[in-house]
């Protein structure tokens, strides 16, 4: 009884969060900042159309719910990498640690590095010859833990850092998150088949504000008047910009489920601070080979119900293989679609040890 009574307040304070975002029309798309955190990690919910925020038991759910790590059997280790658009890299690594009297300890780091580009001024627009970069970072940790074999909770602690060359700007950040396990929908009568329920809020966190010595420029407050602080330091004064809030409510079920096949039917909706509501949906199909492994194939549509949405169809695959020492190695490749700006291949590597 007590753990329901957790569960349940736990439950509405997802919801009493859930209520400070604000995504009425007109939407306030462009208006925050620190946006690489709306890219997914992991190319299995990526190549799901990002419905990932139910489906337990991978150290991708460092991102879509943390309350996903609760149900993780073995250790874990996962590198991401993600070419984006026109020349912009992501890359992501994480690791965790189970310990069933506990919960699980996981540590995340994520990494936007849009490259480097020509320092230009006004009188040299072709450029200086000097370069500049910058890059996005977020550093996790995250707990979670089930409160019973239905109830799980986990919870994110982030550092993101933005530099723009000489600027920069930081907050920090939570990642609140719950996964429940129903007795509905099993066709195959198990539980683990049956319908899974998960909820997250995402980057509940300060807002960022860049500074730096590029901001700096000499003034002088009276240049009509001798005697004064001539060329005295002044620094332009930038706004503050809130992080990307998103609240995920997302439900998946095994509709197909025997010893060697298994279809994974999910679909999430998300309600972001930045734009419409919209919904994510998506399918994975898992073939197990006695004595090698798994073979998965994957597919999805994301950014339905979107307004001028340039989201769409994902798919990809990927093979586990059991090796000796009882350790696992997964490869999962995605691909994105992203109407006019193109598409994007993500590669993902994770080891169970």
């Amino acid at each position: 009884m007590n753990f329901r009574k957790i569960s349940f307040m736990i439950f509405i304070s997802l919801i009493i969060l859930s209520s400070s975002l604000h995504s009425q029309e007109p939407y306030r798309v462009g208006t925050t900042t620190a946006n690489f955190l709306e890219i997914g990690i992991g190319s299995d919910g990526i190549a799901m159309g990002d419905a990932y925020a139910s489906i337990p038991g991978g150290l991708s759910s460092i991102y879509w719910n943390p309350a996903g790590l609760a149900f993780m059997e073995k250790n874990h280790a996962l590198f991401m990498q993600q070419p984006w658009l026109v020349g912009i890299n992501l890359n992501a690594a994480a690791a965790s640690y189970v310990n069933p009297y506990i919960g699980t300890l996981s540590i995340g780091f994520y990494n936007m590095d849009y490259g480097k580009m020509d320092v230009t001024t006004l009188d040299m627009q072709e450029g200086t010859g000097e370069k500049f970069s910058a890059n996005d970072y977020s550093f996790s940790i995250s707990y979670s833990r089930k409160l019973a074999q239905w109830f799980a909770f986990g919870a994110t602690g982030k550092y993101i850092m933005s530099q723009i060359w000489h600027e920069k700007a930081t907050a920090m950040a939570v990642d609140l998150g719950v996964l429940v396990n129903t007795n509905f929908f099993s066709f195959s009568g198990k539980e683990e088949d049956a319908l899974k329920i998960g909820m997250s809020i995402s980057n509940y966190g300060t807002k960022m504000k860049y500074s730096g010595m590029d901001l700096v420029y000499p003034i002088d407050i009276a240049p009509d008047e001798n005697g004064n602080y001539e060329d005295t330091p002044g620094e332009y004064k930038l706004s503050e910009w809130e992080l990307p809030l998103i609240f995920r409510f997302g439900m998946s079920f095994n509709p197909i489920s025997t010893r060697y096949h298994r279809l994974t039917l999910a679909a999430d909706a998300l309600h972001p601070n930045n734009n419409s509501e919209y919904v994510n949906m998506g399918s994975q199909y898992r073939l197990q080979i006695p004595g090698t492994g798994s073979f998965f194939l994957r597919s999805g549509y994301k950014g339905i119900f979107m307004t001028e949405s340039e989201y769409g169809l994902t798919y990809g695959g990927g093979i586990a293989l059991n090796l000796l020492g009882n350790y696992i190695i997964k490869v999962d490749y995605a691909f994105r679609d992203l109407g006019i700006l193109g598409s994007t291949n993500t590669y993902t590597i994770e080891l169970q040890f």
